[in-house]
Parts: C-alpha cells; structure tokens; sequence
C-alpha cells in the first residue's frame, strides 16, 4: 500500500497529468470551435457547403485517432508545417471530436421544437435572432450530458498522443513500469488518477446542469443565467425605477360567460362602416402547391380594416396555408399578397427579399399571428415570452418591454401568472399568452390557425373569450381559421367557406351560417353540428 501510495503522488506521474489536460483542452477546444463550423455547414440552406462537412465526418469518424496523430506530427512536416508534439497531438484529437462535436451541435438545434423557430419568425426574428435568442439557450441545456461525455471520451483518448512521444500520464506510466517492472501497483495508481480526472469532468457536467434547470425554485435561481450571451435578465437593468416595479394585484380569471352576439342593426351598421374602411389585406390569384398536390388555387381575399373573416372549410382545404402566405411563413408559387397596400416578398424593385429581409418585413408589416399548437418559447416565462421578442425585435428598452408584457397578461388575466414557464402553464393560460405576445407589438391584422385546437374542451371557452373582447372591444382586423361555428356567428363580420384551395362562398357570418347556398357548404355546417361539436384539427 505505501507503495501505491508513492506512486500516486510521484511527481513524475503528476507531471503526466498536465500533458494530459493540456492534450485535452486543445481538442475539446479545437474541436468545439471546428465543430461549430461543421454544424453550421450542415445547417445551411447551400448543399454544397453540408456536402463538404459531411465529407469531412465520413473521413475522421471512420479513421482511427493513432493515425490521425501520426499523420499530424510526422506528415505534415512534408508541407512545411512542423508543430510540437503536444500541439500535434490536440491538433489530430480537436479533428476527431469535431465530427461527434459537430453531430452533438445538429441535434441539439434539431431537436428544438420547430414550432418555436416558426413562431420567431411569425414575429420578425432574423435567423441570427432565432438562433441566440431561442434555439441555442434550449440547445445547450440537451447537450450538456453528451458534451459531458465527450469530454471523458476526449481524455481517455489523450493517451494516445503517446504515439508521438507526448510524456503524458499513460505514457510515463508505461516508462516507470518498464524500468521497475511493478506494473500492478503504477497502472493502478495511473487509473485511479484518470478516475479523478474523469469524475471532475462529471462534477462539472452536474453543477453546469443544475445551473441551467429553469425548475429551481429556491435561492437566486436565474444568476448564472443572468451572464448567458443570451441574457434571460440584463445585468445593467435589473434594478428598475421604482414606478416600474410597483407590484399590482392579480387580477380575475376572465369570465366563462361570453357577450351577447350583435344585434341584426348593430351588425348591420358594423358592416357600413367596415365598407368604407381601407383595405387592410388582399389576395389575388394566390396559388401554392406542395409537390403534385395543390393546396391554393387561384385564391382571392379581401379583408377591410376592422373586419374580423373567419375562414371555414375541412381539414386540407387551404385555411392554414392561407394564413401562413399572408404572414410569409409560406412562400406561394403565383399571385400576390398585400398587407397594408403593401406588396408581400419583394422590394420597391420587384426583387425577391432575402431570408433576413423577409423577416424585417414581417417585424414591420404589422400581422400578428397564433398558432394552433401555442408555439411559446419552452425556455422564457409567460411575461419574457411576450417582453422579449419586443427588445430583441423592435428595440424595446427593458423597462418599457416588461410594463407592456404585464400590461398584456392583465388583459388576458395572467398577471399571477407572469412568471410561469410555458410547461407550467394549462393550454387555455398558454393560448392566451401566444395571444398576448402576438399583440406585443401593436400588429394591425391578427391571424389565428386553429386557435382552439389544441384545448381540452372545458378550456376553450377561456380563449375564445380572449378573443371575443379583441374582436367585439378593440375592432381589431382579424382573419380566423375556425371550426367553432357559434364562435364565428357571434364574432365574424363575414365567413369564407373553403374547399380544395378555392373561396366557394362568403357573405356576411349569420347569413352564410343560416342559410348557406352551395351545397358543400351546407354539407360542412350539418356535419360539424355548429353548436356541439368541439373544433378539430385543421
């Protein structure tokens, strides 16, 4: 046992384990920084550039790590390049660890629900935006187990920088044994040092996770995150006047009892007034087709400011691909689309917008939108959903972000909800934030896909409340894909009826609702049995 325990603090042995951390920090180093890149270039929208990183993959994946590093100390000094053992050795181990760094990286920011990324574009968030701002915070958090674990796999892999005479810690071992022939007692003692080093690694991943988990609940829970690039709390705002920060009262659940719907004199003096209101949005010949199959046919839509339009028809028939064209999530393949009297994906030239200015048009075309599955960024409370694309986006101070996201939770009553990450939330709470945070930013049209389509039953009624107030109180514009029929009686100023990429009636709601003419009409409000039958799907 003395013995092993010499060995165990012998300095020779001791001084092993710094070529063995310094081998390490460069190819976890490096092979971050090429694994970056790498994913990058999978990621891009150019194939040629995913084609070259898958390349790169294929080779150093598929080639042992020993031949890496004979390669990088002894053949590049055939092309000029002489580097020191060491820094051969990090060399070869950052370029085998980039293509598992890389990978790593790819899935983590594939496995960000993609109805978030859709959901930063919908309110102006460049790729860049999207990428710091939403994907890599939740990214991160996924991969640190396996970075961790790569981390381990990366220093027991060091041992092999022995191949070019690094004197790490295996190597000195292997030498010490040789001259004293007690292999037993120094390999033990060489493992249990790797067993240190290796149990530190898995410390760290530990601490950094417990670090990261949004759940906690006690002490100053978010500090370490109050220093993220991405930045959940700036650091130079967080204390905040004190007329900012004067707490006020919860308010009320909304009421489960909805108004009563117009009177056939208010509707009518509702629709003369809307007739002489501008255009707000216009469709002409809009076609668009996945594939072989057509999804809109020649479509044209008008909609006035202050006009509410819901759109009705079966699962398939254009609702959704409409609502997205008109917000530009969907690129379409004939006609035009104007917001505004704005014409949609080209500039003042007639020259197609790029990714990034597309997303500047949808930040200032003023169309807010929801969407059937809440779509709310997983990582940021109710009130930072709402607060955060206003600073990222609109150049919002802090200050002035926060009082308009509580002003908005108010309005849907959640202001006791404010800090509640969506995971906590019920579906109703979370549909009525997606709303809140669509009308951040003071949009003049709002479209909604389905907004109920995703509840439970007895939480619908807490949305279409929601609603019901923009629509009857605020005399926002407002184009609905809906399967509530009662919901679209009392709300709609006028009824599109879709079938198979095409407009095939519309009127104004309650006549359309009551007395429909074409029969595919009357087929679909007979079927979905308008004042029972829960909205599916669409």
């Amino acid at each position: 046992m003395s013995l092993f325990l010499h060995y165990l603090s012998m300095p020779y042995l001791l001084e092993g384990i710094e070529l063995t951390l310094e081998v390490t920090a460069l190819g976890l180093g490096g092979g971050l920084i090429l694994g970056l890149i790498l994913a990058g270039m999978q990621l891009s929208r150019f194939w040629g550039l995913a084609a070259v990183a898958r390349a790169y993959t294929v080779i150093f994946r598929g080639t042992p790590l020993i031949l890496q590093m004979v390669f990088a100390y002894d053949a590049l000094p055939h092309i000029g390049i002489k580097l020191p053992a060491v820094l051969a050795a990090g060399l070869a181990l950052a370029c085998n660890e980039a293509p598992f760094i890389a990978e790593m990286l790819r899935a983590g920011v594939l496995g960000v629900d993609r109805g978030q990324v859709t959901a930063g574009q919908a309110l102006g968030m460049t790729p860049r935006i999207l990428m710091w701002r939403v994907i890599a915070p939740q990214a991160i958090r996924t991969m640190i187990p396996a970075f961790g674990n790569e981390a381990v796999s990366a220093l027991k892999n060091s041992s092999l920088a022995s191949v070019v005479a690094v004197q790490e810690l295996t190597l000195r071992s292997t030498q010490l044994a040789s001259s004293t022939f007690d292999f037993f007692s120094i390999f033990f003692a060489s493992g249990l040092l790797y067993l240190v080093l290796t149990f530190a690694i898995s410390i760290i991943q530990l601490f950094v996770e417990w670090l990261l988990d949004l759940d906690r609940t006690k002490g100053r829970q978010r500090k370490f995150a109050d220093y993220l690039p991405w930045r959940r709390v700036d650091i130079d705002t967080k204390i905040e006047p004190a007329s900012a920060t004067v707490a006020e009262p919860a308010p009320a659940e909304l009421p489960d009892t909805p108004p009563l719907a117009l009177t056939r004199e208010e509707r009518t003096r509702r629709a003369v007034t809307i007739a002489r209101n501008n255009i707000a949005v216009e469709t002409k010949d809009l076609t668009k087709s996945y594939g072989p199959q057509k999804v809109l046919g020649g479509l044209d839509l008008t909609v006035r400011v202050g006009e509410v339009v819901a759109l009705l028809g079966p699962s398939g028939s254009g609702k959704s691909t409409l609502l997205r064209c008109i917000n530009h999530l969907e690129s379409w393949d004939g006609g035009t689309v104007h917001v505004g009297g704005r014409r949609l994906g080209f500039d003042d030239n007639g020259k197609l917008l790029s990714p990034r200015a597309i997303a500047n048009e949808r930040a200032t075309v003023g169309v807010g939108m929801v969407f059937q599955q809440f779509n709310l960024f997983a990582h940021l409370s109710a009130k930072e959903n709402i607060a955060g694309p206003l600073r990222w986006v609109h150049g919002m101070t802090r200050i002035d972000a926060d009082r308009r996201a509580t002003e908005l939770l108010g309005r849907v009553g959640l202001t006791h909800r404010a800090d509640a990450l969506p995971r906590h939330l019920s579906g109703g709470q979370q549909q009525r934030v997606a709303i809140a945070r669509a009308l951040a930013p003071n949009p003049s049209v709002l479209l909604l896909d389905e907004p109920t389509s995703a509840l439970d039953p007895e939480l619908v009624n807490e949305v279409l409340e929601v609603i019901r107030r923009l629509a009857i109180d605020d005399g926002l514009t407002m184009i609905i894909s809906t399967h509530q029929i009662r919901f679209a009686d009392e709300v709609a100023d006028r009824v599109a009826f879709l079938s198979g990429g095409a407009i095939i009636e519309e009127g104004p709601a309650h006549e359309v609702l009551s007395n429909p003419r074409n029969p595919l009409t009357a087929r679909f409000l007979s079927v979905m049995e308008a004042d029972k039958t829960p909205e599916a799907v669409g």
